[in-house]
């Protein structure tokens, strides 16, 4: 396929009624956000349009994926056997916060994730009633590495042990994620809310467009819908 015809493509687009009034058609806007989504930069971004045609500035093109941000669908939703739960440390305007993420061992769907100024049980806590609200986790195992989660596990009834080999899938996530922001900076510049904003649209991307090598080239979201 040549690249122009990429501008031509069918794409499933949800809420297209956010963009109602925008002049740019759909497809274009839906593809500016993905090569974003992808790893090139705004600016990098407005050339491969330019290149293509398609005359619209990069603040256009943060709008666009800005107006997406709260619209993105999330995960299916599931009954996964076992779930790899973390947190890893991030910096938003040079102070520190915490990412929560939690990700199914099985299809690789990464379920959920979200920011808190803090680290501990309580936050813990706070993510796995997120995980509840969204998943059919009754009968799913966490596994976790430290004694804190269990504390937080407890609390909602929820079943969990410590593991050491196959939270490497949360792990990899994490390193996925990390390669995909130090191209730009070395941390987020804005608020909490841009930031899981931002968080959010990464996900969906990874769930829904980016082919995992564990599932043989199959998006996560994939090979639980099929």
């Amino acid at each position: 396929m040549q690249l122009a015809n990429l501008l031509k493509e069918e794409l499933e687009i949800e809420n297209q009624d956010a963009w109602e009034n925008e002049r740019t058609p759909t497809p274009v806007r839906c593809f500016a956000v993905r090569l974003h989504s992808m790893g090139l930069s705004l600016r990098e971004v407005e050339a491969v349009l330019g290149w293509l045609g398609v005359d619209r500035c990069h603040q256009a093109i943060w709008n666009w994926k800005e107006t997406l941000a709260e619209t993105q669908s999330d995960p299916p939703r599931i009954s996964p056997t076992f779930v790899a739960v973390d947190e890893t440390q991030i910096e938003i305007d040079g102070e520190k916060h915490w990412l929560f993420a939690a990700i199914d061992t099985n299809s690789k769907l990464l379920l959920d994730v979200d920011v808190y100024s803090r680290r501990g049980t309580d936050p813990a806590a706070a993510f796995l009633h997120r995980l509840t609200e969204k998943h059919d986790v009754d009968e799913t195992v966490f596994l976790v590495d430290a004694g804190g989660y269990l504390t937080a596990l407890s609390r909602h009834d929820l079943s969990g042990w410590l593991d050491y080999h196959d939270r490497n899938y949360i792990e990899k996530w994490f390193q996925t994620l990390a390669m995909r922001l130090t191209r730009f900076h070395s941390y987020w510049r804005g608020s909490q809310a841009s930031a899981t904003r931002w968080l959010r649209r990464f996900r969906h991307y990874y769930n829904r467009h980016r082919p995992n090598q564990a599932l043989d080239g199959r998006t996560p979201a994939e090979e639980v819908q099929n």
